[in-house]
């Protein structure tokens, strides 16, 4: 029973970081474009 929850919590655990940084990264992505595109 305790191995079932540690592998539930270990999942989600994963889940949120993969997540957070595909989230971070698309935001990095953004920042990169708005930083580099012309100004003109």
């Amino acid at each position: 029973m305790a191995k079932k929850i540690i592998a539930l919590v270990a999942v989600a655990g994963a889940v949120l970081f993969f997540v957070k940084r595909s989230r971070s990264a698309k935001a990095d992505a953004d920042l990169w474009r708005e930083a580099t595109a012309p100004t003109d």
